[in-house]
């Protein structure tokens, strides 16, 4: 009988990777095929982010509406993964006795050896230690569908802005080795895999020896060289970088490599330099607006979107006009956009927050509204443009109908063929709606 896993994901693309990864481990070493029933499951894991506010009780939540399966089934394994796990620890046994291993985002190949480990000793397992590059040596050949594909390239965070906690849930920046990811890459394209997104908290801080044992090291452009020239690899997207790590080498990247999408993910987080001196983010709004003009210079329709955190502690009516200023001068195409919320042991946690909730709440919706005006520009100015998109399956609004995604990352749902998912085709874009566009394919004379 097929033991089935059923995998619940909180969080960013970097924990979607991750599951993807848990699945491949137990796949390969317990024979789990995955469902998304957790009643008919026979381990269930939860990959957890501390990021957004009361993560630890949501977890608890969602814990305890699997309690009655675990009672209904002695032998199922419950599992908490990810950047809660990290945080929480053993706690998080001693809150939710029926939990079975907790394990971090460092230590997900281990679980084979954890299940085994509780099933063996009749205790629960923790393991959230931070062994380096231990998880992509441990890990199996990634197994794929469809034409595109996550690849993570580095690890952890080394910048510890005052608001986040993942350097204390993740670890330090650990770079993987530049022919582990170029192999793993090329065995994503004998599957067909044509888009690759590479990921990493800092992703373009990726620093790697050229070879094994060599002084000389490359940096994050290169990297993209190298995957640039890979064949069967047609499309380049990178999440999430940093300001401080924009080199002119990255600017240069822009220039020079046309699979890199003309798209950019680039947090600002606040558009007041004595705001960005708080976080500890490095950089000031000019330097921001410097490095955005370079990658312009280099990529003129380049598409740029953002993080922002509204009502960090001490932020001022005028720090807030100063961020709506930022937005207007830049003209973001989309944003992550939240309410500060404090995390646990982080240096933000401690500072003075008088600022009413209500009034917060308020900026925040009136920065959404800002940039959801400049997305709906921008789509408005693609209509009529033919654009080349990767055709990623059936529309989800009617299935007779395909949906693919531009070079700026806009979904395109279309009249087509079945025969087209998986490859690039040319669409004329002939109406822009709130969040995707319709197109027309475009015949070839």
């Amino acid at each position: 009988m097929t033991k089935k896993l059923y995998i619940r994901t909180f969080g960013c693309q970097m924990n979607e990777y991750d599951s993807d990864k848990m699945a491949d481990v137990l796949g390969a070493n317990e024979e789990l095929v995955k469902t998304d029933n957790p009643e008919e499951a026979d381990v269930i894991l939860f990959n957890t982010c501390s990021v957004r506010e009361k993560a630890q009780e949501k977890v608890f939540h969602d814990l305890g509406r699997v309690k009655h399966l675990k009672q209904l089934n002695p032998n199922l394994i419950i599992g908490v993964g990810g950047c809660v796990a990290s945080q929480e620890g053993a706690a998080i046994v001693e809150r939710a006795p029926y939990v079975d291993v907790v394990f971090g985002p460092q230590t997900l190949h281990r679980l084979p050896n954890l299940i085994a480990q509780r099933k063996e000793s009749g205790r629960a397992q923790v393991d959230i230690s931070f062994p380096e590059i231990e998880k992509f040596d441990s890990m199996p050949p990634a197994r794929v569908e469809g034409a595109s594909a996550f690849v993570s390239i580095m690890e952890g965070c080394s910048k510890y802005c005052t608001f986040c906690v993942v350097p204390y849930t993740r670890g330090e920046e650990v770079s993987r080795p530049l022919d582990d990811i170029l192999t793993e890459i090329a065995g994503l394209t004998a599957q067909g895999v044509k888009e690759v997104t590479l990921l990493g908290q800092n992703v373009n801080a990726w620093r790697a020896p050229l070879t094994k044992g060599s002084d000389e090291m490359g940096d994050f452009a290169f990297l993209l060289e190298c995957v640039h020239d890979l064949p069967g690899i047609e499309r380049i997207r990178y999440t999430t970088s940093h300001p401080r790590e924009m080199t002119p080498r990255v600017f240069e990247a822009y220039a020079k490599l046309p699979k890199l999408v003309s798209q950019l993910h680039l947090p600002v987080q606040s558009g007041s330099d004595r705001v960005l001196a708080a976080m500890k983010r490095g950089y000031s709004v000019l330097e921001f607006k410097s490095i955005v003009r370079k990658l312009r210079a280099a990529r003129p329709d380049l598409s740029l979107t953002s993080d922002f955190i509204v009502g960090f502690p001490g932020e001022t009516e005028a720090d807030f006009e100063a961020t709506m200023k930022l937005i207007d001068d830049i003209g973001f195409d989309g944003s992550f956009s939240f309410v500060y919320s404090p995390r646990p042991g982080t240096p933000a946690a401690d500072m003075a927050d008088d600022t009413p909730q209500e009034l917060k709440l308020a900026r925040l919706a009136r920065l959404q509204k800002r940039i959801d005006e400049q997305y709906a520009e921008h789509s408005q100015r693609m209509v009529g443009t033919v654009q080349r998109i990767l055709v990623e399956g059936p529309s989800r609004k009617n299935a007779e109908e395909l949906a693919g995604r531009t070079d700026n990352n806009r979904i395109v749902n279309f009249p087509g063929n079945a025969r087209q998912i998986g490859h690039f085709i040319n669409v004329k874009i002939v109406s822009a709606l709130p969040h995707s566009l319709r197109g027309e394919v475009v015949i070839a004379d």
